[in-house]
Order: C-alpha cells, then structure tokens, then sequence
C-alpha cells in the first residue's frame, strides 16, 4: 500500500464527503478511493469512516487521524514547494491562534488580502484570550499581546500598543477625576481577570519610577469589550490598550486620566514554535503581518 496516496485518498473522500467525488477530485476511480480506504483502515486495525447510502462521516478515531493526515499532507506539499519553488510557491493549511477582540478587529480586515496574495495558503484561524500552547494544539503560528515576549517561542514584534487609564466624561462628573495613582483606591475600576495581578495597577512616573496601587473594583471581566462598554456608560474606570480605545479617546466619550503618569506599553507579537521549521507559508504571514502592521492603514493611537 502507498501509505502517503492512502493518506491522500482518505482526506479527499472526508473533504469532499464522499467517494465518488473524491475520485472526481483525485482522477481515479471509486472502486480505487474504496480501495485506498479499505487497506488504509486494514493497516490501522480500525475503522475511520461511517459509510451509508448517502453519506460518509467520520468516526471518533477518524477524526483524529483526519487532523494528523492533513497536517502530514501539509508538511509534504511544503517540502516539495521549498524543494521546487521560491517562498511564492507556499500552500496548505496555516493554523494561526490569536486573541479575540484584536483578532476580530484588527486581523480579520487583513486575511482576504492575504488570501488573494496567496491562493495556495488555506487559513484556519482560532480566536481565544487563553493562551493555548502552540505546539500541543497544533497551530502554526500565534499572536499574542504581551510585555515581555514569551521564553518558548520565537517572536517577532509587529506593533506596539499603548494603555491608556480612562473613564467617560459622565464618570468623571460624578465621581471626579483622580488626582494621582492612589486615588483610584478611592474609584469604582473595572479589573481586567487575565492581567497577572488584576487588582494592582502599575504606573509609570515622569522619572520613570514605578507605582504600584491598589484599586478599587466595580467589574472583573475577561473581555476587553465588556471593559470598554462599562467604562462609556459610565459606570467605572478602565485601562484599555488604545487598539481597543483609540476611537474613543480621539471622539472624546473617554477621557484619559492621569497626566505625567503612564501604564506600560504592551507588544504585539507574532510566535511560532522555536524547534519546528520556519515554513513558506509561516514567514509570508509573518512577513505580511509586520508589513500591514507598518502601514498608514493600522494607526490606532489614541493621541499624537
């Protein structure tokens, strides 16, 4: 048995549910995608597919071994790319994990672009604030926002992002503006529930001393939207990276607070798993990434 023809045969019949069409995809006959399957499910001691008269689904072990064939399949048709072809040539599936609200506001205006660059490249794109791990989960490619990198990947920065402490002007008719740091013990504060100490704020002075307080707490939240809508009715302070804020501030709804002080900035970094090979398709997106990331298209800063 072709093992890597079998692995083929398998993944075109699931992709294009059935075996019929899949040997109109694959330019063979169903008696050998009936075949392929067969031997391939002889070789393994287990069946991988649910055939009826109408349709094919996978099994519980076909499901698993579905995601490893295409990953293998993947990893040969970009072999044989790098072996026959410039870093134009790329293709296969590109699994990239990302954060929610960025993903969602700021990447996914970007991936049609890509995707007409580059017909060859399939993206799966997962959106999730857990921090997956790249390697165990299977993905390409990750984009984090992060202070201070991470020490298990290779990371390359894309852009850099600025928080901002702010509140609505209906806030701060209210309840007064804070005068420094220490004053927001006295506040009502959304806490962001990923931060690593949710409940302390660190600031930066003019001198570039650092500040560490306590604040006062109305929400904990995951979500940076959910932050972000509390903070415009009013109903609290907030920290937001200016991706997330920048309209806000710039039509006025919220204010910034705290002049002469600041929070650390926050980086936006692309990681992919240090012990694996730099694929085509991996090094066009980060490239493209940083490209798009470095126009005049993606300036979200909240002033200046």
């Amino acid at each position: 048995m072709d093992r890597l023809r079998a692995l083929e045969v398998f993944v075109a019949v699931v992709a294009r549910g059935g075996f019929a069409r899949a040997a109109d995809a694959l330019d063979t006959s169903p008696a050998n995608v009936t075949r392929y399957v067969a031997e391939l499910e002889a070789h393994l001691g287990t069946r991988l597919l649910h055939r009826t008269s109408r349709r094919v689904s996978l099994t519980e072990a076909g499901e698993a071994y579905y995601e490893r064939a295409r990953t293998i399949l993947d990893e040969v048709a970009e072999a044989e790319a790098a072996a026959t072809a410039s870093a134009s040539g790329a293709r296969g599936r590109l699994r990239i994990n990302a954060p929610l609200v960025f993903g969602a506001r700021h990447l996914a205006p970007l991936w049609p672009r890509f995707m007409a660059l580059h017909p060859e490249v399939e993206l799966d794109i997962a959106l999730t604030d857990r921090i997956v791990d790249l390697v165990e989960e299977g993905y390409d490619l990750g984009i984090r926002i992060s202070r201070g990198g991470s020490q298990h990947y290779v990371s390359r920065k894309l852009a850099t992002s600025h928080n901002v402490i702010c509140a609505s002007p209906d806030y701060i008719a209210r309840h007064g503006t804070p005068g420094t740091p220490a004053d927001l013990a006295r506040h009502r504060c959304v806490v962001y529930g990923y931060a690593p100490e949710p409940e302390t704020w660190t600031f930066l002075g003019a001198d570039g001393a650092e500040v560490r307080v306590r604040v006062g707490i109305r929400l904990r939240t995951n979500s940076g939207d959910t932050a972000r809508a509390v903070a415009l009715a009013g109903e609290a302070i907030t920290w937001q990276p200016d991706f997330l804020i920048g309209d806000d501030i710039r039509a006025g709804t919220l204010v910034p607070l705290l002049p002469g002080w600041r929070l650390p900035d926050i980086d936006i970094l692309a990681l992919y798993p240090s012990r694996r090979h730099l694929s085509a398709k991996v090094r066009l997106m980060v490239d493209f990434l940083a490209d798009a990331f470095h126009g005049p298209l993606h300036r979200w800063e909240a002033a200046g």
